[in-house]
């Protein structure tokens, strides 16, 4: 939710601070570039710190910075929050995913995908959580602050419960021998490559998709409450999309797997920027989100399931942290397009060749047996 939440407020944001599109392109950013930052520190700090401890951490972190954010007097302020709820969830993700993935080694796939799930469920209700918050508003909490205000108390809520949990846990210890960050990115360079090349780069243009969604569902010519909500067809298409490919990521090869969802995205960009009207943009926007949700739990089961314990946490890292600068760009770059005067429509085109390029270049790869397997 924490890095989710501000694509559905951006307009919220142009109106109170009179800033425009770059700019809120800029916003969403930091978040993302928050969220990566954190990830090689904490890869280091999963060496010498259990992971559930890091995750407690995490909830604090975004406990803090929400309420930061609720009461932020200016758009400068905002990016510090913004940046805080970033840091959140780039720890919390370097250490959770492991987490899952070793308290159930035997159905890898399966757990990323309910573990994906749950992320899903709070980015399907980002819109309407926002919708509602906008109205739930009271005295110095009005509009946009109730949002940051409920998100607050809901992070306090959770991490209390957290800790309770794991007080009364039998936790793993099969990262034990992971005490060397550096040299698990030398041994494991190849796998954390090929990673960052398919997430990385379809998550820079995914980035600039959705977080721009609702204006550019504006610019289609949807009304503004349908516009807003659009985003919520896209994240809830996401939810049977993290546990259908789970398990599917569990039976099949990973990288022809991972290369096959990839072509399907770009084929739902080019649609994207083909269609208009209502009902096409909607099952257009439905189709796209499943298929770009399978992407995330695929990515997380080839990483987990092909590291080896004794790197698995601090190879993970690296690749995260890695694949998230390359992905937090997204909305600056769309939002600086724009702000030159590009359609949205020329900008995500574009985007999708882009991608072609890509895949090109990855099935090749395969084929001569570049990627690990």
């Amino acid at each position: 939710m924490a890095r989710v939440v501000f694509a559905p407020l951006l307009s919220e944001f142009i109106d109170t601070f009179g800033i425009g599109e770059a700019t809120a392109g800029l916003l969403v950013t930091l978040v993302w570039v928050g969220s990566a930052a954190p990830r090689l520190p904490t890869g280091w700090l999963l060496t010498r710190v259990p992971r559930h401890y890091v995750v407690l951490g995490a909830g604090v972190v975004l406990t803090l910075a929400s309420t930061f954010a609720a009461f932020a007097p200016g758009i400068d302020v905002l990016m510090i929050a913004a940046v805080g709820m970033g840091l959140a969830s780039g720890v919390y993700f370097i250490a959770g995913n492991p987490l899952v993935s070793e308290l159930f080694p035997e159905t890898v796939g399966r757990v990323m995908g309910i573990h994906g799930t749950a992320s899903q469920l709070a980015a399907v209700s980002a819109a309407p959580f926002a919708t509602v918050a906008l109205g739930l508003g009271i005295e110095s909490f009005a509009g946009w602050r109730a949002v940051f205000a409920l998100l607050a108390v809901a992070a306090a809520t959770v991490t209390g419960a957290v800790f309770v949990a794991a007080r009364g846990a039998d936790l793993p210890e099969l990262g034990a021998e992971d005490r060397d960050l550096l040299g698990a990115a030398r041994t494991e360079w190849r796998t954390i490559l090929t990673g960052v090349l398919i997430l990385g780069i379809a998550g820079f243009v995914w980035q600039g998709v959705f977080n721009f969604y609702e204006l550019y569902m504006l610019d289609k010519g949807l009304a503004p409450n349908v516009a807003r909500n659009a985003l919520t067809v896209v994240f809830g298409a996401g939810v049977p999309a993290f546990l259908i490919s789970g398990r599917l990521a569990d039976r099949f090869p990973h990288v022809p797997y991972l290369l096959s969802v990839l072509a399907a995205f770009i084929v739902c960009l080019f649609a994207l920027v083909s269609v208009s009207g209502l009902v096409p943009l909607l099952v257009v926007s439905a189709v796209t989100g499943y298929v770009i949700h399978s992407l995330f739990p695929a990515m997380d089961t080839y990483l987990l399931d092909t590291l080896p314990d004794a790197t698995r946490g601090s190879a993970y890292a690296v690749y995260s942290a890695s694949m998230m600068v390359v992905q937090a760009t997204g909305s600056s770059v769309v939002g600086s397009l724009r702000g030159a005067g590009f359609a949205y429509d020329a900008v995500f085109g574009a985007a999708a060749v882009g991608l072609v390029v890509l895949l090109v270049g990855l099935v090749l790869a395969q084929r001569a047996s570049w990627l690990p397997e």
